[in-house]
């Protein structure tokens, strides 16, 4: 029997590659997004996979659309096995260039948006006590960096209720499961569409990996939810362990390095679209797929995925691994100096 997959944001990036990797086991994806482009582009992807696909336009900061894309999911397919939270939007900027319009925005799409899916997830789940829920992270979610307080914020925050949920389940002893993928930068076309007040183009901090790596650490959490959290990417250890012992040392130097680090060299004029309010893929031809334009600099396989997925036999290597770098790291900016 085909799994049931719902995927939100589906249209492009993380999502996008999700649902593509879920379609080549021949599972039932349901696509949620706003863009009627990317949704069209992702269903035609799903169906070339060797699954089937329903698009449905979902703005997930809306709960009411994003129950009623749940019942959608169902009645089209059966119930739902796995439900995957991808949904995003952000704004590149200080802090005290963000509208409080805007940082509510971020906060309705990025956090609620995980909210509301879990809710309408578990309301489909809890009742049959099975099924799945993956919360798409990132390593932002426990290191903030400078330029990206709304983001940062709304991802430490889904950290927060997803945290707490978990410990209900187990009270309950619920079979449903929820499990956590934090992730690296990745080469998405968000970075072409993000609200950015930066004199220069965003780009994602590198080492920049490709969005099947992320998918590919989707797809295993979804299938092996006992986890509470897994780590895609080397730079995701290098932060999230640096964090745990460096963090005053972090703040120093996020605070000299987090400004360059997430601009190309290629001045803006401020004019360029964004997808914050509107979609920008809610156009024929304007599909972006998968792939950002940082394919260049993007890694398409990731040891540290291995060692995640594997903690016993890769539990001392992934601290080898992260602590390394993390030094290495060190000695290459001393040298530099």
């Amino acid at each position: 029997m085909p799994q049931t997959v719902v995927v939100t944001r589906a249209s492009a990036g993380i999502g996008r590659a999700t649902a593509q990797q879920f379609a080549q086991r021949g599972a039932n994806v349901a696509l949620l997004a706003r863009g009627a482009a990317g949704l069209e582009g992702a269903a035609r992807d799903v169906e070339a996979g060797g699954g089937k696909a329903l698009a449905i336009p979902t703005d997930m900061a809306d709960y009411s659309a994003v129950a009623a894309a749940a019942d959608a999911a169902e009645s089209a397919f059966g119930p739902i096995d796995v439900w995957v939270n991808v949904a995003f939007t952000s704004v590149f900027a200080p802090f005290w260039e963000i509208s409080a319009e805007e940082f509510k925005r971020v906060t309705e799409v990025a956090y609620l948006g995980y909210v509301y899916g879990t809710m309408a997830a578990l309301a489909k789940m809890r009742p049959r006590d099975a099924g799945t829920i993956v919360q798409v992270g990132s390593a932002l979610s426990q290191r903030s960096i400078p330029l990206q307080s709304a983001y940062c914020g709304a991802k430490h925050a889904v950290n927060g209720f997803t945290e707490s949920l978990r410990c209900e389940l187990l009270h309950e002893r619920s079979n449903v499961r929820v499990t956590l993928v934090q992730m690296p930068a990745v080469n998405t076309p968000q970075f072409s569409w993000v609200l950015s007040r930066l004199p220069r183009h965003p780009q994602p901090v590198p080492p920049i990996y490709q969005p099947e790596v992320a998918a590919r650490g989707v797809v295993y959490a979804a299938d092996h939810p006992r986890r509470k959290q897994y780590w895609v990417g080397d730079s995701t250890a290098v932060t999230l362990l640096g964090q745990k012992f460096l963090a005053p040392l972090l703040d120093r130097y996020l605070g000299r390095t987090g400004y360059d680090s997430q601009q190309t060299d290629e001045p803006v004029n401020g004019q360029q679209p964004h997808n914050l309010w509107e979609p920008v893929d809610d156009q024929p031809g304007s599909d972006h797929g998968a792939h950002g334009e940082f394919d260049d600099k993007s890694h398409a396989d990731s040891p540290q995925l291995w060692f995640s997925q594997h903690p016993r036999a890769g539990g001392t290597g992934a601290l080898t691994l992260g602590l390394g770098a993390l030094l290495g790291a060190r000695a290459a900016r001393r040298r530099a100096r």
